[in-house]
């Protein structure tokens, strides 16, 4: 049984993302496809345009055969959080070969070199990377100058098959999709696993393109969606007629039927929980990835009330992007505190698999995840620290123009220690330790928020988390 995984948001799910699935059974020879999804609220900060369930069956209508969530902290993190999660839950589940994502460099060998660059950070590269952090640049600025430098030395530059700074590294650096595939080539790494890295070039729009084709972008859709949409008792009708060439059939169904929600629906449990916390005298320094200064900052705006998006736009500087704002204040709102991360992430970032949906025909797949002994990778080493020595380049990957399939190793492999299984809600209390449960709980309550606002602008009588069924299609 081989199996390719698949980190995604598919917020919502279009042409593109039934593409991969496609075409990364293909690459891989994979008789699955398992993919770790983000929950109700995704990495750019803010809710997920369709909830967790809707989008779980719009991707196993698609192709996918298994969907698990990622925990809503990490889900909603930076991309170097948002990639090295998404890897452990893969490869702690024992039965994922592959780990696929799409990029607009469709190059793995060059998008591995640099992640073995950023892994080491090798002396010249931090020096560097420090003195343009010095001199006033962003840090995405800050790190392609550093890496363009260390490229350039000439001990590096000694290898005829070494990436070069006139080799598109800009382009590779900048766009959203590259770097998020560099992220997930670093988690592999750092892991050391076994997993295959495999990326497919990217078809149709970029990842910000607001137009509708056959291959859209899931912004294009979202903003028709919020944008050109009207509702009535019966749901959204959008342009269908547009939006068919877009998204496969089952998925248009589904559509049809939904309620999107946005950032601005939040705006007013926003307002709420920042009186709060300034009532409470609470720091919001507490709360993950939200620094001082920016804490400082949001403090400061409590009483200029606002909607969630004219928040971010007041706050965002040359430093802190709107994106990054956005993520600190739905920290806030969710109570997502850097304690609560740094345990986690002492842990291996997962604790528990919440299994969200699969297809009858994969029961064989989500039956192995329940008796690790019938098909076990080798356990995972512990994560490596910060400068140390990551692996070599990880053998056998493959980019767009791969050959049909893989040869995946048939090596034995050692049992690991499964995670606990979770495909009901109410049993996570019997299965799950004192601190896993904790932490279910607190996920548990981030849905259900979710879940409220949607009752509330639905004005439908929306299912919570003990009463909605694992999705079998």
């Amino acid at each position: 049984m081989k199996t390719v995984g698949i980190i995604a948001e598919y917020n919502p799910f279009h042409n593109g993302h039934a593409y991969q699935i496609r075409r990364a059974k293909e690459l891989t020879g994979a008789d699955y496809c398992v993919v770790a999804m983000s929950g109700d609220f995704v990495q750019r900060g803010a809710p997920a345009i369709f909830d967790k369930y809707n989008r779980a069956r719009m991707a196993l209508s698609s192709g996918a055969d298994l969907v698990l969530e990622i925990p809503p902290i990490f889900a909603t993190g930076s991309a170097e959080d948002f990639a090295a999660c998404g890897a452990a839950l893969l490869d702690r589940l024992g039965v994922v070969d592959a780990l696929c994502f799409g990029s607009e460099c469709g190059e793995i060998d060059l998008m591995m070199e640099i992640a073995n660059i950023l892994c080491k950070e090798p002396e010249m590269y931090r020096k560097e990377l420090a003195t343009e952090l010095k001199n006033g640049l962003t840090f995405p600025q800050a790190r392609q100058k550093a890496l363009e430098t260390y490229l350039a030395d000439n001990d590096h530059a000694a290898s005829e098959d070494s990436l070069r700074p006139g080799d598109g590294l800009s382009a590779l650096l900048s766009s959203p999709n590259n770097i998020l595939g560099i992220e997930y080539c670093k988690a592999l790494l750092r892991r050391k696993s076994r997993m295959e890295a495999v990326t497919i070039l990217r078809e149709g729009s970029g990842y910000h393109d607001t137009h509708l084709l056959s291959y859209p972008s899931a912004a294009a859709i979202r903003n028709m969606l919020t944008n050109h949409s009207r509702q009535n008792d019966s749901g959204i009708r959008p342009h269908f007629t547009a939006l068919s060439q877009s998204v496969p059939a089952p998925v248009l169904t589904l559509i049809r039927d939904a309620y999107p929600l946005t950032s601005e629906d939040f705006s007013a449990v926003l307002a709420q929980r920042l009186l709060a916390l300034q009532l409470a005298e609470r720091p919001l320094t507490d709360f993950y990835d939200v620094p001082e200064d920016l804490a400082a900052r949001i403090g400061k705006r409590t009483l200029e009330f606002a909607g969630f998006a004219d928040r971010c736009a007041a706050l965002k500087t040359r430093q802190y992007t709107y994106t990054r704002v956005s993520r600190a204040l739905l920290h806030i709102l969710l109570d997502m505190t850097a304690q609560d991360a740094e345990i986690r992430k002492a842990h291996d970032y997962i604790s528990y698999v919440r299994v969200l949906g699969f297809r009858k025909e994969a029961e064989p797949l989500l039956s192995a995840l329940s008796n690790p002994s019938i098909h076990t990778r080798q356990a995972p080493e512990s994560q490596m620290v910060p400068g140390s020595e990551p692996a070599a380049v990880l053998p056998a990957s493959v980019g767009h123009e791969a050959s049909p399939s893989l040869n995946f190793s048939e090596k034995p492999r050692k049992k690991a220690a499964p995670l606990p299984l979770i495909t009901r809600t109410a049993d996570a209390a019997s299965i799950l330790d004192d601190t896993s449960l904790a932490e279910f709980r607190r996920d548990l309550y981030r849905s259900h928020l979710y879940q409220a606002v949607l009752a509330a602008k639905s004005g439908r009588r929306i299912a919570n988390e003990y009463t909605t069924g694992m999705i079998v299609v």
